[in-house]
């Protein structure tokens, strides 16, 4: 049965109506609907990408002579708009106006800080001149390791600016995480801070970078941003550091203006995730961000996005990107539930955020303490709430819906850190179904197939994806023939792309459904389901189970599988549960 939650506004023009105006005017197509769209898009790969290239004005230096290298198949990763020569940074910062670029508010700064575009534009020029005179270059990995505030997201775009790479720790790991993400890749200058709050409580950072320092070798410049005021500052310990008013004196008075290294479409800007270390470049980063934010997010003047996020995750890239746009954006930094439960939601009144964008987990933290936006708040400028790192459930569908605003476009969104983007998620133009992702995204040809490469509907199997996309990772670092890159992601059906998630395509509505890791998918005596199909039955046991893993165990002799249920059961539920929780497959 059908349970349709939101539908768009009658007479709702979206900018993905506007798009479509475009494509059927020059092509001369009929495209009434947006699915009429998305198959124009999966069918005509190349023209899309080119139209949007111009629809969303990318700026550039040299244009394109291809879009697409064709005659490559997926797994040879075709290079995109070859020819052109542009920068991330530069598209980020195409406006300098007196307009608020970026809301900052911390545990550690509770009171509010605003950056206009003018702002950002002389802080990147200053530490992209600091960065210069200590001699970073095109190529050269400069890393941080800080909490979400305004100078990691400045020392991001002064490195892009100089076409070296950015890679970043949340300031919440400890060294092993730090080493590990960051040893492979050899950085030459490391951002760290003296301190951070969290929960109310101050945590030191300046021994962990000590700590972190001694083991990456080729780092030759630490640079600490005194991050929680009137906390040490004493950097007597660590080697080749600096305080961050230093590092931005040493080039001197006269700064140069703002300039920006044009590079290759293909050119690496970042690396996310150890141990892959993937690397994903100027152009695929920046045109499918701003498609998600201009087309699938429907950004407009006058909204304001806010995602709550650590710089590690990669939606904390996805979420800087769309100031290409103007769109303001706000970075938090503490916990989402101090003092309380509505801290978040606060922020939203406060500053008038029109897009929220959390994980499924905080959702259902709020569902779990009967948290109630809809009677504590008035939000009244929210449109869309997004959520996404785990599949988000019915019943937290209901509940946003029910407890924190009833008109409210509710997109669950996938995707991933190898992507750098989404492949199917919110769409202002179609309804919302209980426990759905609304539809694929444009110009993002994804199927469910089966283990025999077979396409399906209504059933369940592995999400892949048939055709190249602008936002493939460039390669993988010290992968120089490509053959991690292949095993990851083409090893399973060759030539397509298998992102390793178990999923359902409705066969009505079209929508999806996340059913958790296909590599960690359970298949008992041949029947497969997803392990968030569990943990779906666990979580009705509120109270009564504080933590829950659902595992596979395989016998090498037989090849038949049993699933095992680990759970960790309040004290005081123990002996109730024992009577009440039988799991057997």
């Amino acid at each position: 049965m059908l349970h349709k939650l939101w539908s768009p506004p009658t007479g709702n023009r979206t900018n993905i109506d506007d798009f479509r105006d475009i494509i059927v005017n020059k092509y001369q197509v009929k495209l009434e609907t947006y699915w009429n769209l998305y198959q124009w898009s999966i069918d005509n790969i190349s023209k899309f990408w080119e139209e949007f290239w111009f629809y969303i004005d990318i700026k550039y230096s040299v244009p394109f002579e291809q879009v697409l290298e064709e005659n490559k198949k997926m797994d040879e990763i075709p290079r995109w708009f070859s020819g052109a020569r542009l920068n991330y940074a530069e598209n980020l910062l195409r406006f300098n106006d007196n307009r608020t670029a970026i809301y900052a508010v911390s545990e550690a700064n509770p009171t509010m800080k605003k950056l206009t575009f003018v702002e950002l534009n002389d802080s990147v020029r200053r530490y992209r001149a600091a960065l210069k005179h200590v001699g970073v270059t095109m190529g050269d990995r400069v890393v941080v390791y800080l909490p979400n505030c305004p100078e990691t997201l400045i020392i991001c775009l002064a490195t892009a600016s100089l076409g070296a790479i950015f890679s970043a720790a949340s300031a919440d790991f400890g060294v092993l995480g730090v080493t590990e993400r960051f040893s492979q890749i050899e950085p030459k200058v490391i951002f760290g801070c003296n301190a951070v709050v969290y929960n109310r409580k101050t945590h030191d950072s300046l021994t962990k970078l000590k700590d972190s320092v001694a083991v990456l070798p080729t780092l030759q410049h630490v640079v600490v941003i005194p991050f929680v005021p009137d906390y040490s500052m004493d950097l007597s310990g660590i080697p080749n550091s600096v305080a961050v008013q230093d590092f931005l004196a040493m080039p001197g008075e006269n700064i140069a203006p703002l300039e920006f290294e044009q590079v290759p479409f293909h050119h690496p800007l970042f690396i996310i995730s150890a141990p892959k270390c993937i690397v994903h470049g100027h152009g695929g980063t920046l045109i499918n961000h701003l498609k998600e934010h201009k087309l699938q997010s429907n950004m407009k003047d006058g909204d304001i996005l806010f995602y709550f996020t650590a710089v590690s995750w990669m939606m904390w890239n996805w979420l800087i990107s769309s100031i290409a746009l103007g769109t303001p954006i706000v970075l938090y930094d503490g916990s989402p539930i101090m003092p309380d439960y509505y801290r978040l939601w606060d922020l939203a009144d406060e500053i008038g955020i029109t897009i929220f964008g959390c994980s499924a987990r905080y959702l259902t933290a709020l569902e779990e303490h009967q948290i109630s936006p809809r009677t504590h708040n008035k939000l009244q400028k929210l449109h869309t709430i997004l959520s996404t790192g785990s599949p988000l459930h019915s019943r937290i569908f209901d509940y946003v819906y029910q407890e924190i605003k009833a008109n409210v476009l509710l997109g669950s969104i996938t995707g991933g850190t190898d992507i750098i983007s989404c492949f199917a998620g919110v769409n202002p133009t179609l309804s919302v179904h209980r426990g759905e992702i609304q539809s694929p995204h444009l110009a993002m040809a994804i199927e469910c197939w089966s283990e025999e490469g077979i396409k399906l509907e209504g059933d369940s199997g592995e999400l892949v994806c048939v055709k190249p996309f602008p936002s493939m990772p460039v390669h993988f670092w010290n992968d120089p023939d490509g053959d991690k890159y292949r095993r990851a992601y083409f090893d399973k059906f060759p030539g397509i792309w298998n992102h390793s998630d178990f999923c359902l395509v409705h066969p009505v509505t079209r929508g999806i459904v996340m059913l958790g890791r296909s590599d960690g998918t359970l298949n008992p005596n041949g029947i497969r389901f997803g392990s968030a199909e569990i943990y779906s039955i666990v979580d009705q046991f509120k109270g009564e189970v504080l933590d829950s893993l659902c595992v596979a165990q395989r016998n090498s002799e037989t090849g038949n599988e049993r699933v095992i249920l680990f759970l960790k059961v309040s004290e005081t539920k123990k002996k109730k549960k024992r009577s009440r929780i039988f799991f057997l497959y």
